[in-house]
């Protein structure tokens, strides 16, 4: 099991720099980069630049667009591409961008006055609240679902509950977050819970359990609204992966024993059957974590990762676009090679060397 690992860390440092170069690449070809809506500014034309220009070591994209340059001096260009560092060709930049990363120096912002670890920092209470609270609630009811549906399978229950979920998978979570918030948000019926924010405005002058209170009554509809595209997929493989493991051999031999079926489903079913929601959870959490969310925030004011996100590829923000890349890139290779250990914690017959897989 040592050697796996071995191998799997090592393939996380070309995979890194495989997403990095390609992702690099992709964005030597797109417009409207930051030295020319820097130009544009000065120029008086209207861009979605902020004001606020930090300087930086720069990564990406010198596009040269000489109706943006008109009227500007060669010296003037010059000095705004050395602020955002595009005074150097591109593959000296991306070595840069490279070496700074292997050091986990991720720059700083090209439109705001912070570095992009200050950023990434300053957003994640919304993403983890929205990501850790949204994996927990649908673990917690997908799981003893599937195991309900997997027993009575063919019911009533079966067939209402396969459709509940079906249609809470196929609507859309912003317009969910909309009919949440015409009925409980005060916008045509009930005022019951906050629309803005993770906190109301005395959040400071509150108890400890009032900030708690105030915490849980504010993020209640977002991460409603969040999780419930989440439930189907989970339930729906919770439920084929229990209903498997009934119909195999050993099932039947532990019945033919005396055994209960409570006995034969906790004890022997239960750590077969959940070894591929296990092997899921990763790349469940990273889904959920650092995806998906960006109108989720948008309608519930919440400034989180997704929102980040989002303005840094509208303002090419490079620094920020990319640095997240290599985080959650890595963050995301790391949790898949845990899910393999876990795997074979639940399962200490998985061997790993012996299937020659990496």
């Amino acid at each position: 099991m040592l050697l796996y690992i071995l191998k799997r860390l090592l393939l996380i440092l070309p995979t890194l720099f495989g997403i990095l170069l390609i992702n690099f690449v992709i964005v030597q070809a797109a417009p409207g980069g930051p030295v020319d809506q820097m130009i544009a500014k000065m120029q008086g034309h209207n861009t979605n630049a902020s004001a606020n220009i930090a300087s930086s070591t720069g990564e990406m994209v010198n596009q040269k667009s000489d109706h943006l340059r008109y009227g500007l001096s060669a010296k003037v260009i010059a000095d705004i591409e050395k602020m955002y560092g595009f005074d150097k060709p591109a593959h000296e930049r991306f070595w840069l961008m490279v070496s700074q990363y292997a050091r986990f120096d991720f720059g700083q912002s090209f439109y705001r006055s912070q570095t992009v670890i200050e950023l990434i920092i300053e957003k994640l209470p919304v993403s983890i609240s929205l990501g850790l609270w949204s994996t927990l609630i649908i673990y917690l009811v997908s799981i003893p679902l599937g195991i309900r549906k997997a027993i009575s399978h063919g019911s009533s229950f079966d067939i209402y509950s396969s459709s509940l979920i079906t249609v809470a998978y196929a609507i859309p979570g912003f317009l969910f977050a909309t009919m949440l918030i015409i009925l409980f948000a005060g916008g045509s019926y009930w005022d019951v819970f906050p629309l803005r924010g993770l906190q109301s405005d005395n959040f400071e002058q509150l108890s400890y359990w009032g900030q708690i209170k105030d915490y849980l009554w504010h993020i209640c509809l977002p991460v409603i609204a969040y999780s419930i595209g989440g439930f189907a997929q989970l339930t729906m493989l919770a439920k084929n992966s229990f209903l498997e493991e009934i119909h195999k051999q050993y099932v039947t031999t532990a019945k033919a024993k005396g055994l209960s079926d409570q006995a034969i489903l906790y004890k022997h079913i239960f750590r077969n059957a959940m070894l591929i929601i296990i092997a899921g959870f990763p790349a469940a959490f990273i889904s959920l974590f650092f995806t998906g969310s960006l109108l989720i925030e948008v309608i519930f004011s919440l400034d989180g990762l997704g929102l980040l996100g989002f303005e840094s590829i509208i303002n090419r923000d490079y620094p920020v676009v990319f640095a997240t890349l290599f985080i959650f890139t890595l963050l995301g290779l790391v949790l898949k090679l845990i899910s393999d250990l876990v795997y074979v914690w639940v399962d200490p017959r998985i061997d790993f060397n012996s299937q020659h897989q990496l």
